[in-house]
């Protein structure tokens, strides 16, 4: 079960950061990325984060354990939410 809310508190912290990347893109607004900080590159992590955070569910087995995995992938939003909206990729703003 360990395993279980690692990984799936994983996937939430990668979904997390992927969804203001993807929206970034999407929007085609500027924003820090590792790929580049214009829209497409936004747009393409994004994507890729979005769409790979279920494998960290898949391999933590979540179906097996609902609760916990949903509670801790909840849980990983969390601090990447706070850190994308508190100082996040652009510092803290005057």
């Amino acid at each position: 079960m360990l395993e279980t809310i690692i990984l799936c508190f994983i996937a939430g912290i990668w979904f997390g950061n992927g969804t203001p990347h993807f929206l970034k893109g999407i929007t085609k607004e500027d924003y820090p990325c590792g790929l580049g900080n214009g829209p497409v590159p936004n747009f393409l992590a994004g994507w890729l984060a979005i769409t790979t955070a279920p494998l960290f569910l898949y391999w933590g087995h979540a179906s097996s354990h609902p609760l916990a995995a949903w509670i801790a992938a909840a849980l990983g939003v969390v601090p990447i939410g706070l850190f994308h909206s508190w100082h996040g990729a652009f510092g803290k703003k005057s």
